[in-house]
């Protein structure tokens, strides 16, 4: 149903009213909003909690349904309280009111805060939040992400780790981000990390060393991201031997791990873009190396060439007595020159050696010519056997070619 300015009859009030409904649920000004008031009109009914939520400027009738939701037994009639509810309308009344997810005391905020502050302020005497930056490695070779289960964080962040760099290694630890439970699973998680960086521990599980870590998660509410400010997550940071990156959240939202963490991320995407580098660049920042190092040596032989000319020069108008002097000296600085030039030369084009094998070995090709092939579904590369259904059609890329197939069945693994 859409509505013009004008109308060339009537419209049922009970079609307005659907449309009206229609609109405020579709609408995402109106759904998740966090809310502050006071509690007036408590009362229970069929299993329902009904209410309204004031205060000076004005209040909203609101509904619990069903009492879907934990309430604290402190919460009563006059108890302030911070909702995340999503505004509906009832047709048959027409009336306007709040669905409740989530109800808190405002008191229980205030202590949460207080917490925080005590333990910020144990870590900066500490010294912890002072301590020296681990910096991330140019180009890792094994990275860990820790973040929420099946969560649109973890898609976006690996949709872009493999848009930027194809062939890069990645770990997911899942994990609970929020409630009671989640900060003793992303301390586990982190424990995990640390055995997987230890060069010994990863040989015996026969994989690469982690060399950096992304532990975050997207955004909510503050309750939703409180995990991340407890001192059991923090010390787990702490505690890790290689890089930390922190990225929960929004840009706004300022947690303890964000403040003890090797590097903090806006957002859980820009925490890829700070972790993984883009090939393409990176190949092309190899090129212009190569093309300085080039110019600097063949300044570097200008100006010997040019010394050694004049010194040439001197030694065919100096007197006798001096010839002989002159010749050693001139037979020194040759043979120091050589030797600058093939140390130099060697150094520029080991590292040059070592970075093109580097990238080389990580190229997608190297590992198809080796026997694998690369399964793409939809246009995307398959990471997990869920991101495919038996009947789906594949494309298996080869290091000589592509074939189309068809899953006829999958088994899921341990």
């Amino acid at each position: 149903m859409a509505l013009d300015s004008t109308t060339s009859s009537p419209i049922p009030i009970g079609d307005f009213v659907q449309f009206v409904k229609q609109t405020i649920v579709q609408d995402p000004q109106f759904q998740l909003q966090t809310l502050k008031g006071e509690i007036s009109q408590w009362k229970e009914h069929n299993n329902n909690i009904y209410f309204a939520l004031r205060d000076e400027k004005g209040q909203m009738n609101c509904v619990i349904w069903n009492a879907s939701i934990p309430i604290d037994p402190s919460i009563r009639e006059g108890s302030e309280v911070i909702v995340i509810a999503n505004l509906d309308l009832w047709p048959k009344q027409g009336r306007i009111q709040l669905v409740v997810k989530k109800i808190m005391p405002v008191l229980s905020i205030g202590e949460l805060e207080l917490a925080k502050r005590e333990l910020l302020a144990q870590l900066r005497q500490e010294g912890a939040l002072d301590r020296p930056k681990k910096p991330l490695p140019v180009l890792p070779k094994h990275v860990m992400i820790i973040t929420g289960k099946n969560s649109a964080a973890l898609a976006d962040m690996k949709r872009l780790a493999v848009l930027r760099y194809p062939n890069i290694r990645i770990s997911v630890v899942e994990v609970l981000v929020q409630g009671q439970q989640a900060a003793q699973e992303i301390a586990r998680a982190l424990a995990v990390s640390r055995a997987w960086a230890d060069k010994h521990g990863a040989e015996k599980l026969g994989i690469v060393p982690v060399d950096v870590v992304i532990v975050g998660r997207g955004g909510g509410s503050v309750e939703d991201l409180w995990a991340f400010n407890l001192e059991q997550v923090a010390r787990s940071i702490l505690a890790s031997p290689i890089p930390v990156v922190s990225a929960v959240g929004h840009e706004s939202d300022i947690l303890v791990s964000d403040l003890v963490a090797d590097v903090r991320a806006s957002t859980p995407s820009h925490a890829v873009e700070l972790v993984v580098p883009d090939r393409l660049n990176l190949e092309q920042w190899l090129d212009e190396l190569e093309m300085r190092s080039s110019l600097a040596m063949s300044r570097y032989l200008e100006r010997n060439r040019t010394q050694l000319n004049f010194l040439f020069k001197r030694l065919a108008s100096a007197p006798k007595a001096g010839v002989v002097a002159m010749h050693r000296q001139l037979d020194g600085l040759k043979s120091r020159l050589s030797a600058s030039v093939k140390s130099s030369t060697n150094q520029y084009r080991q590292q040059l050696i070592q970075m093109q094998s580097t990238l080389n070995a990580a190229h997608p090709q190297r590992t198809l010519e080796r026997g694998y092939a690369m399964i793409e579904s939809k246009g995307a590369v398959v990471q997990s056997i869920h991101d495919i259904e038996e009947g789906h059609t594949i494309l298996l890329r080869l290091a000589d070619g592509i074939a189309h197939s068809t899953v006829q069945e999958k088994e899921i693994g341990e």
